[in-house]
């Protein structure tokens, strides 16, 4: 059994959801993760917005457009009478159910219980499509099994017992669908999984159900090797090792949440990227296993902020880091790269949110300087420190590169740059005509 996963922009039209269906149709026992069509989430917030907004004009326009949409969806998606009008009555009934939302105070728990019709949209058009086509998909409601603590942790034991109950529950059909991204919380409320979203769904359940292999599909064929938006002629990355993956995540690489492969890395389900658009593609593949001695990727983080704190008072005592530390902890302000001297420590922050409290705290310790509007570029693979000539030849592609901080050694898998953002792009061609 494999869990294939499906974006917004492969589900997002009736078109794309037929070739979807082409795509699992003759996947056995396979679980199908689905996000809400393309769009959809973005209209469901912006009716909740009005809906706070007490706006009940506004929300009655923006229902009747959003389900305008699902009306010319539906006549195209079906080729017979009898299954576009079981699609529209059951689109009737969650639009019906969307109204009553809206009528009621506007609240955290309503703006959840919104959102979430998307992917019960897309799920129930996705089953009756199948069914059309003369299959046996067997609709999986996730809130009945997928379920977040009071930290926005999944509950595991609950997730694995109550998903294999659903599949058992269906043992005629050929193949399983539910709903990315939803949950319900410790209070029973429609919730979401936040980070990854419909990712991290697919990931929990094929870790939790010990799958053969997690596929996530997207419009673009894996991991590429630098970033095709400002490098020509990049390719996709064959192979990655989970930490890799999630360096390249974490630092760019918008493909993929940096955290939504974590529960697969556990339990050592292999992640398979693919593309819809190109479903013959290789893709990435990502596991375990560390190919040696190799350089895979580069990637690059937006919109960092540098911070320098100088003082005399940190030559040979210790304790002063710690108190450094503890000023981002209070302020909830994660650090990405950090880099010491024997009278300063320079690092970054993504978060400019509390930027002026911990500058004026970080004050009483030393003297403070703030650089805006940098950007992280991260060389990526198997770069540990015994093997040689990785981090010369990133440093040599980058000869004619101002560089801020350097970071080498926090991890195997990873030499990071702090650059201006004006030389990014630069910054990124020269690393790959070099490295690849």
């Amino acid at each position: 059994m494999k869990v294939k996963k499906f974006g917004g922009t492969s589900v997002g039209s009736a078109e794309r959801i037929r070739n979807v269906g082409k795509l699992i149709s003759g996947c056995k026992k396979d679980i199908v993760v689905l996000s809400a069509m393309s769009g959809t989430t973005n209209s469901l917030l912006e009716i909740s917005s009005a809906i706070k907004d007490g706006d009940r004009l506004r929300v009655s326009g923006l229902i009747d457009s959003l389900r305008q949409k699902y009306t010319l969806t539906i006549d195209e998606l079906y080729k017979t009478e009898e299954y576009k009008e079981e699609a529209t009555k059951a689109i009737d009934e969650i639009f019906n159910e969307l109204k009553d939302i809206s009528e009621k105070p506007s609240s955290p728990k309503t703006e959840k219980e919104i959102v979430s019709k998307g992917e019960m949209m897309s799920t129930r058009l996705m089953q009756l499509h199948l069914q059309e086509e003369g299959f046996k998909p067997a609709l999986l409601p996730a809130l009945d099994f997928m379920k977040i603590d009071r930290h926005g942790e999944p509950v595991e034991d609950f997730i694995r017992s109550e998903a294999s109950k659903a599949l058992a529950g269906h043992p005629e059909a050929d193949l399983y669908i539910t709903q990315g991204f939803i949950c319900r919380n410790e209070q029973g409320e429609i919730d979401n999984l936040q980070r990854g979203g419909s990712d991290y769904t697919a990931s929990l359940l094929g870790a939790l159900l010990n799958a053969e292999e997690i596929e996530i599909w997207t419009d673009i064929d894996g991991m590429h090797n630098n970033d095709p938006r400002f490098v020509e002629d990049t390719r996709p990355v064959h192979n990655l090792h989970f930490e890799e993956a999630a360096e390249l995540a974490y630092f760019g690489a918008k493909i993929l949440h940096p955290t939504c492969i974590l529960p697969a890395r556990q339990h050592n389900v292999p992640v398979r990227l693919l593309n819809t658009m190109d479903p013959a593609a290789e893709g990435t593949l990502i596991e375990n296993n560390l190919e040696r001695s190799s350089i895979k990727a580069v990637a690059a983080k937006d919109n960092i902020t540098a911070i320098k704190i100088k003082s005399g008072r940190m030559l040979l005592a210790y304790g002063f880091l710690k108190k450094v530390f503890e000023i981002f902890e209070k302020y909830e302000t994660s650090i990405d790269m950090i880099t010491t001297s024997e009278v300063g420590v320079s690092l970054t922050i993504d978060n400019e949110k509390n930027l002026p409290r911990i500058e004026e705290e970080l004050s009483r310790l030393g003297t403070v300087t703030v650089d805006r509007d940098m950007v992280i570029i991260c060389v990526v693979g198997d770069l540990e420190w015994t093997n040689k000539g990785f981090e010369a030849a990133a440093l040599e592609a980058l000869r004619n590169v101002p560089v801020r901080m350097i970071s080498y050694g926090g991890s195997n898998y990873n030499i990071s740059f702090l650059i201006r953002k004006e030389d990014k792009t630069k910054a990124l061609r020269l690393l790959s005509y070099h490295l690849f």
